[in-house]
């Protein structure tokens, strides 16, 4: 699914209609763009969006697997990343939040994918929370 939204990405420009569909309910998602820990190049990758005050929060659930997925580990790596939110660019600087910080930022996440609850039973591990904050490069694409 992420290369046919990714295709659908390129021919608009805007996240605007890459929803993912969840239980019949249109979920608005993201467009990240991170360099790749290994590589350099850059990998871009639709998450859900989960936003407050201008911050995103990313939830490396990977649906609930065993493993974290790569775009996590590419964050750690390469912490200065690109968001897409419809047709607005930013720049933000990610970072892993945890204790009551995190609690805040999963509650977050949970009212816009109640999924995210149902994933911690499947995926036997801590879930990461990251936010990105806006470091200032911003405006349109």
């Amino acid at each position: 699914m992420e290369h046919r939204e990714l295709a659908k990405f390129d021919q608009t420009g805007s996240t605007e209609d890459l929803a993912f569909n969840v239980d019949g309910e249109a979920r608005q998602v993201v467009l990240l763009t991170v360099r790749g820990a290994k590589t350099g190049q850059q990998r871009r990758v639709v998450l859900m969006r989960v936003e407050a005050d201008g911050s995103y929060a990313l939830v490396a659930s990977k649906g609930g697997s065993l493993q974290t997925p790569a775009w996590y580990y590419n964050l750690m790596a390469n912490p200065e990343v690109r968001l897409q939110d419809v047709t607005t660019c930013r720049d933000y600087r990610a970072r892993e939040v945890t204790g009551s910080e995190r609690e805040l930022w999963w509650k977050r996440a949970v009212e816009v994918h109640p999924q995210f609850e149902y994933y911690t039973t499947r995926a036997e591990r801590v879930i990461p929370v990251v936010v990105l904050e806006p470091t200032g490069g911003n405006g349109k694409n």
